[in-house]
């Protein structure tokens, strides 16, 4: 498999139980917890300097060993049924069918392979809900400017620092008809919005949940500014615990040049007056 750590750990613990040996290609930029976390369930896992290639590395791969390439930003997108059988969507209005409002305005996704958004966006258009499927994206990643000129073409030259999400390329699991809106976010606002989730709830999030959440954040404050009433969705993606050494870091955030900071008090100082201060910046 080609994968930026995560879905790697799901596929090599299922490997391990189903006695078939597994390797992943991934960047060596991928967090060190997450390479532990393959490792430990039997996989190997070898690293590419250039994140672009992983996709050719992981195919030419597989047909060296005789073995398959799984593709996931392939095949993402049809890997469930968008129609319902417990997907992601369908769990979510499941959730939600008790909440004030059942129906969310917004539900905040994030792309890596475009799998989730794919099938949120299907989903409620399949059930006739007028809720929107906003998209949130980082730094580097070519889903945002493509989705922008409607060139799936658009690539771009630089890695996502932010893992499991942006690509460099439009993925082919990528439905851009089903998105309602996206949004760029920095990767500074991803981060200090994760360092504000931890500090409001005990909860240590990565990256990619930052970038939704923030984007999730600015809905609620242009919703608030607008006398709007509803609901907003985002997502908690993955645990924290896999990135002490990246954005838990003040190391790797000073290398990075990131000043996460301001952001973080921005939405501390929103949720606590409802000021939206740096949210609109």
């Amino acid at each position: 498999e080609a994968s930026s750590g995560s879905t790697a750990i799901s596929e090599a613990y299922f490997a391990r139980l189903t006695g078939v040996p597994f390797i992943t290609v991934v960047a060596a930029s991928t967090s060190s917890e997450k390479v532990r976390l393959i490792r430990s369930y039997g996989a190997e896992v070898r690293f590419v300097d250039d994140a672009s290639t992983v996709y050719a590395v992981a195919a030419r791969t597989a047909a060296e060993t005789g073995g398959h390439y799984m593709d996931q930003f392939t095949y993402a997108e049809r890997a469930t049924d968008w129609r319902g059988n417990n997907n992601i969507a369908e769990s979510i209005f499941r959730q939600m069918s008790m909440e004030r409002f059942p129906d969310p305005r917004w539900i905040v996704a994030t792309a890596g392979t475009g799998g989730t958004s794919s099938t949120l966006g299907r989903y409620v258009r399949y059930t006739g809900r007028m809720t929107g499927l906003c998209v949130a994206d980082p730094e580097n990643s070519a889903f945002f400017p493509a989705w922008s000129a409607g060139d799936r073409s658009l690539v771009t030259d630089t890695p996502s620092r932010i893992e499991g999400i942006g690509r460099q390329r439009v993925e082919p699991s990528f439905t851009g008809p089903v998105v309602d809106r996206m949004t760029s976010v920095p990767d500074a606002a991803a981060i200090g919005t994760v360092h504000a989730l931890e500090q409001v709830t005990g909860i240590r999030a990565g990256g990619s949940t930052g970038t939704g959440l923030w984007v999730a954040l600015r809905l609620v404050a242009e919703m608030k500014d607008a006398g709007e009433q509803g609901s907003v969705v985002s997502l908690i993606c993955d645990s924290g615990e896999r990135y002490l050494d990246k954005y838990y870091s003040d190391a790797w955030l000073a290398e990075q040049g990131i000043d996460a900071a301001p952001y973080r008090d921005g939405v501390l100082n929103f949720l606590e007056s409802g000021d939206a201060g740096m949210l609109t910046d």
